[in-house]
């Protein structure tokens, strides 16, 4: 099966290690960050959503004005608009970018987050809210006439859209979590699940889980997988292993000056969501896992979001994925701590090796298929 690599589109030069260094909407630096990706070998890049950050979607609309081929994955909040209105952005998006758009739906997995702009429901009525919300859209993008909706969160009449996608019958769906409501809801309504970087014996579970609740929901097949990690990588793995270190104590020298905003926890101390509890709990038990996995990143931004690392040369790094890619992953998300830079070299030395390694698997798959034809 064909690997997909996603990047980050970030708005501004800043990471967990270094400050930005202009506005938080950096026009010419978004557009030469998402040029290095498109020039680099990556297939498409996220547009994040955060509570005070940039509206990812005039962003998005922006870059991809200006790039012929990287795709779009645009992230999106339910709470923050209406099914109605969100569904004419994302086609009116998906016109600008002649069919490159993807759409990551966040249901929120920290109350506190989400309350900034006034979503007060408990994380099961958010999901509850984020499946019906999917559906409404996916039926906005392909519906031609005038229809009527009475859900538990949404009420509207008489509503046809007069914008519709390039992509048909439309654009995909992306989801992710690591809670049983997280599979259950991404199981039945996403096209690409997405998952944090854990050891490959939990991702392979993860994985099962995913695929159990697609089946449950009666579809015949599971949603494609997409993992996420940090990449550290340098030519040789004792300057891979420096610079690990390096990344590390920036890190943790940010954070305990106050230069990072802390995520909020909950009542006991630790992280509302399940995905950042599940990265906590790996680093507690080991740092290094499998072939290059290095939890010592996660563990010092509080589990907050992708931050397991890939330490090593290009060609560890390469193998390292190429074990997600054969459990099944077929979307590699990665993001180093200097964005450009690190897009740059990942581009450059480690995403050709991959695609080299997946097409020889791919064509030793074909060839034992046709092995087993003339023998059957």
């Amino acid at each position: 099966m064909p690997v997909e690599f996603l990047g980050i589109a970030a708005t501004n030069d800043g990471s967990e290690t270094t400050p930005r260094s202009g506005a938080a909407f950096d026009k010419g630096y978004t557009l030469r960050l998402a040029r290095a990706h498109e020039e680099h070998g990556w297939d498409r890049v996220l547009f994040a959503y955060g509570s005070g950050a940039p509206d990812p979607a005039p962003a998005a609309a922006y870059v991809a004005s200006r790039l012929e081929k990287l795709q779009i994955l645009l992230a999106h909040r339910p709470n923050v608009s209406y099914p109605t209105f969100a569904a004419k952005t994302f086609a009116t998006l998906d016109q600008i970018s002649e069919g490159r758009l993807t759409v990551h739906f966040i249901t929120g997995g920290n109350d506190h987050e989400q309350g900034r702009e006034g979503d007060t429901l408990t994380k099961d009525e958010r999901y509850a809210r984020t499946r019906e919300y999917i559906d409404v859209v996916k039926k906005i993008w392909t519906t031609h006439e005038p229809f009527d909706h009475e859900g538990d969160h949404y009420r509207f009449h008489d509503f046809v859209s007069d914008v519709f996608p390039v992509q048909q019958p439309r654009p995909g769906v992306s989801f992710g979590g690591s809670s049983p409501a997280a599979y259950a809801a991404g199981g039945a309504e996403a096209d690409i699940y997405c998952l944090w970087g854990e050891p490959l014996a939990e991702t392979a579970e993860q994985i099962g889980a995913v695929e159990a609740a697609a089946k449950a929901a009666g579809r015949t097949e599971a949603p494609r997988i997409q993992v996420a990690f940090r990449p550290i990588i340098a030519p040789t793995e004792e300057l891979a292993w420096e610079k690990a270190h390096r990344t590390v104590g920036a890190i943790r020298q940010r954070r305990e000056e106050g230069l990072v905003r802390q995520p909020r926890r909950g009542s006991r101390g630790n992280p509302e969501n399940t995905g950042s509890q599940r990265l906590l709990a790996i680093a507690e038990a080991g740092e290094r896992y499998d072939r290059a996995l290095w939890t010592p990143t996660a563990a010092a931004t509080g589990g907050a979001g992708n931050s397991n690392a890939l330490v090593g040369t290009p060609e560890t790094v390469a193998q390292a994925l190429l074990d997600y890619y054969d459990l099944g992953v077929d979307i590699l998300s990665a993001r180093g701590y200097d964005l450009l830079d690190d897009a740059i070299d990942f581009g450059r030395y480690v995403i050709p090796i991959v695609r080299e390694e997946v097409a020889k698997r791919d064509a030793e798959r074909v060839a034992r298929g046709a092995l087993a034809g003339v023998n059957g």
